[in-house]
């Protein structure tokens, strides 16, 4: 089982990193398995430990992959880590190996701690868009065109019908991601085809 969350991380100088990661479940153990390059490895790296953060307000998932990432958090309870304000719930969790892997080293965590803050009030179908459109929006470079445009489709109808304020700016921060992926391509295309 994945679960989507924004992990928090911090580096050997305290500095703190919040991306959106689907970790792993593993029996008792949760894996964060981060592409290279990224701060969330190197943070994992300099500092084992994480906080994996549940939340569902959207606009976190959204902005850390739309350059926004300054969310404010305050100290985790048992580990050198950060907790996002938004969570809901969290658990501190603690390194306890590491598969090392070309593309994804995977980085095997027990839990420290948990704690609940604020209850889950229910599922939203535009929130559940979003967190599938942000991941989508994580690998456009990964991905062809018309699946992008496929998926974006289909997903725009559950925010049509049920998305609140948070939702709808979620969804054009990311959609104006995607817009400037399409540019990018087009450029691309038309130097390659320029004489």
């Amino acid at each position: 089982m994945i679960r989507e969350t924004i992990v928090t991380t911090q580096s050997a100088e305290g500095r703190v990193h919040i991306a959106p990661i689907g970790i792993i479940q593993e029996g008792e153990h949760w894996v964060i398995a981060p592409f290279r390059p990224s701060t969330t490895l190197d943070n994992l790296r300099a500092n084992p430990f994480a906080v994996a953060n549940y939340t569902d307000d959207v606009l976190v998932f959204a902005g850390c992959l739309t350059g926004r990432r300054d969310w404010p958090t305050r100290p985790a309870s048992q580990v050198q880590g950060a907790i996002l304000e938004q969570a809901l719930a969290h658990a501190e969790l603690a390194v306890v190996d590491v598969v090392e892997d070309q593309q994804r080293p995977r980085f095997r965590c027990e839990v420290v701690y948990e704690e609940s803050h604020a209850p889950f009030r229910g599922f939203n179908r535009a929130q559940a868009a979003v967190v599938e459109a942000a991941i989508l929006v994580s690998r456009l470079h990964m991905l062809p065109w018309d699946k992008i445009e496929r998926e974006i489709a289909y997903l725009e109808i559950a925010v049509c019908k049920t998305a609140g304020p948070h939702e709808q700016q979620a969804w054009d921060w990311l959609m104006a991601r995607v817009e400037e992926h399409k540019a990018a391509l087009a450029a691309e295309a038309q130097e390659a085809t320029a004489p």
